[in-house]
């Protein structure tokens, strides 16, 4: 946001939260210092400064029991539910309460630290404007730089019973409703912004729904709405830049179970997990509940229109809207989004114009990659738009799907690729300019290529029509209702590319708040990070056999500060970040040691899991090649040994990402006492100490971590063997160990 859009926003929320001498003066004044307080009159809210309340019985702090009315708060007047020393996933209750009552207006309301900020029920007309629901309720984030903790997904897919709510919180939750507005407010620091659950005819602008780990405006059987103008950048959690990128269901914009003729424009929806996620839901497709044939034809997400937004840079994907009809995707922005701009499996009659589709599909999943991506899709329309630089520009495939058209969806609706177009498009730079698999067919008008690395891919059942003399009307630009003044896209510019994805446990790092950040770890050293800090920083480490250093940041990073191990062993340390307002202390170890490491291919007829033996011989074969490292921290992902840079000779081996082993051993001394070892892994792990298993998952798995304790009588040089092997796909291995406390 630049500096003219955030002197706006100040200036709306310093005159909201005036409110009662602003802009109501005669509004009698209210102090809330209690549970269970009962709000019937137009009024403003004053709160004393400090004041922590919580909601003790589950129906809110603040209670509206009263229609028409308008309820303000006083400037610095906080309704805050948790102390501050408690963890945001153990916040519980929630701050305001509003059911059953029609045109309420909350003004200038600061909530946080509750489950949910504000939960309305049945609350046609509400208005809420310049409301600060940031810091309220959100998960802690198990996935680490290293890798995907699978815990971490959401799963948006039930909520007739207000799952979202109960399983995730939320800061602004309005269910059953219609002619609502939520206008100029703003949620940091949270799970989900704003749920809106059977909520129609009603309009979201002017808005920073930004910087929270699940969804910044999730719909659910929600029509007729518009979403407008609003800044929903960075809603996003399991992201590590070029390591993996899940996304976990998380979105800038959410919208599953049939929401219908939804306009949404004008957003900037960056960095989400992906930028809109649209589902048609599980009743639409016959998962949940028992209709005639007939009610399921064009039953989904159907005639939403998404215009002039930016979905960019989605670990995931610029737009998913599946299983749904008659969508319009115009003028948008889809640019660097990691596996493709548009994927609209099963999707019928969808026109995609006008948009700009660049660099998309860097880590596609196998040939899911690149600009549009459509699967079994009808009747779609991709004319008009500007390809550069993607690894695919448009990539359909069909064919049979048995157990799916068991389901009513697919009776009614059908599952062919077939009837699309493509026209009028511009491609320059991509890899592959079509892609076509299975069977289906597709009519290729008039496109113009440059600089493409291959025009077409197609396999033999699936017939192309090459005709030029296809005539495509130019790029629609139809009326549509627009709510806001701001002007959010591109207002965020420094923060343009995935790069700038940066995960906490808690959620995506704001670009504003001090955070200290682990940068490189080689086991005898450690650097960190110190992001925006204050004033007067000083940095101190305490630790047997370490020493610490803060170093000269170079141009346009932040400074660093390292620590490092005077000899081999183990040696705990804290460090101490002190700054105006701010101090963090950070535990760690250092592991000074060498690891002597081998890696080798193996072959199916060799399955480590059956035949140990054969794994060990092969550790010393043909295909195994041996280096040293300090630390074993191996993060392939979908790459293998070879791409680590352990060392030149294990690099020009050449190793591919499956179907690989290792053996690391080393030898340390330890002190008496008790330790504890970690490994993550996937796949098979096994950790000996002086020949004795304690960590052993000899096992195909996702990425899993596992714990052990180890107490030694008397300080002894221990020998650790680590052990591991990957089958297929997805790979990582993390081995760590510190005296236990």
């Amino acid at each position: 946001m630049d500096s003219r859009m955030l002197l706006a926003a100040a200036v709306l929320v310093m005159m909201a939260q005036a409110g009662c001498s602003a802009t109501r003066p005669n509004l009698p004044r209210v102090e809330v210092t209690a549970d269970d307080t009962v709000v019937r009159e137009s009024c403003c809210i004053v709160i004393p400064a400090g004041t922590v309340i919580e909601d003790a019985n589950g129906d809110g702090v603040i209670q509206i029991a009263a229609p028409d009315i308008t309820i303000e708060f006083a400037e610095g007047s906080v309704l805050r539910g948790s102390p501050a020393d408690r963890r945001p996933d153990e916040y519980k209750g929630y701050g305001i309460r509003l059911s059953g009552q029609a045109n309420v207006t909350i003004r200038g309301a600061r909530v946080s630290g509750f489950w949910g900020g504000l939960w309305a029920t049945k609350a046609d007309g509400l208005v809420l404007d310049a409301v600060d629901a940031s810091d309220n309720r959100r998960a802690y984030l198990r996935s680490t730089p290293a890798a995907e903790d699978g815990a971490d997904w959401m799963f948006p897919h039930q909520n007739d019973e207000n799952q979202w709510l109960t399983q995730y919180g939320a800061a602004i939750y309005v269910e059953d409703s219609s002619r609502v507005t939520v206008c100029n407010s703003r949620v940091y620091h949270g799970q989900n912004a704003l749920c809106l659950d059977g909520v129609n005819d009603s309009k979201v602008y002017d808005n920073d729904f930004s910087f929270n780990s699940g969804w910044g405006v999730a719909m659910w059987r929600s029509s007729r709405n518009v979403v407008s103008r609003n800044a929903i950048d960075f809603c996003v959690r399991g992201y590590s830049h070029k390591v993996y990128n899940r996304g976990q269901d998380s979105a800038g914009i959410l919208a599953f179970e049939q929401n219908n003729e939804n306009v949404i424009a004008e957003n900037s929806v960056t960095h989400g997990g992906d930028g809109f996620f649209g589902f048609a839901g599980r009743e639409a497709l016959g998962e949940a509940g028992e209709h005639p044939v007939e009610w399921y034809k064009r039953r989904g997400n159907t005639g939403n229109l998404l215009i002039g937004n930016d979905f960019s840079y989605a670990p995931a994907h610029g737009i998913e809207m599946t299983f749904s009809f008659g969508n319009r995707f115009l003028n948008n922005r889809l640019v660097g989004n990691a596996i493709c701009g548009v994927w609209g499996g099963y999707s019928q009659d969808t026109l995609i114009a006008g948009n700009v589709f660049e660099a998309n599909g860097e880590m596609g999943y196998g040939l899911e990659r690149g600009g549009v991506n459509i699967e079994h899709g009808r009747g779609n329309r991709v004319v008009h738009n500007r390809f550069e630089g993607n690894k695919c520009g448009v990539h359909y495939w069909g064919g049979p799907n048995p157990d799916f058209m068991k389901r009513g969806w697919a009776k009614a609706n059908g599952i062919e690729s077939t009837d699309n177009l493509i026209a009028a498009n511009t491609f320059k730079g991509d890899v592959l300019a079509f892609h076509f698999r299975g069977t289906g067919d597709v009519t290729i008008g008039p496109n113009t290529l440059t600089d493409v690395g291959r025009d077409l891919v197609a396999e033999p059942d699936y017939k192309v029509t090459r005709d030029d003399a296809v005539k495509v009307d130019p790029a629609p630009t139809p009326e549509y209702p627009v709510f806001g003044k701001t002007r959010p896209v591109g207002a965020r510019p420094a923060l343009r590319g995935r790069q700038h994805i940066v995960m906490t446990e808690w959620g995506p790092w704001d670009h504003a708040s001090p955070l200290v950040r682990l940068r490189e770890a080689t086991g005898r050293a450690v650097v960190y990070d110190l992001h925006e800090m204050p004033r007067g920083l000083k940095v101190t480490v305490e630790g047997a056999g370490v020493a610490g250093r803060l170093a000269a940041a170079e141009k346009d990073a932040p400074p660093q500060y390292a620590i490092e191990a005077a000899g081999p062993g183990v040696h705990p340390y804290v460090m101490h970040v002190s700054a105006d307002g701010f101090r963090q202390d950070v535990a760690g170890t250092l592991i000074a040691a060498t690891w002597n490491v081998t890696f080798f291919k193996w072959t199916p007829d060799v399955d480590p899991r059956e035949d140990l033996e054969g794994y060990h011989r092969l550790a010393k074969g043909p295909t195994a090649v041996s280096a040293e490292t300090g630390r074993i921290a191996l993060r392939y992902g979908y790459g293998g040994p070879s791409d680590q840079g352990v060392s030149d000779k294990v690099t020009a081996a050449k190793m591919g990402g499956d179907h690989f082993g290792m053996i690391a051993t080393t030898k340390i001394p330890l002190t008496a006492g008790k330790w504890e070892f970690v490994t993550l892994s996937d796949d098979g792990v096994r950790v000996t100490v002086d020949g004795k298993a304690v960590i052993d998952n000899w096992a195909w798995h996702g990425p899993t971590r596992n714990t052990a304790a180890l107490t030694l009588d008397a300080a002894k040089t221990v020998e650790i063997v680590v052990e591991h092997f990957e089958i297929d796909g997805y790979a990582t291995l993390d081995f760590d160990f510190s005296r236990a406390e």
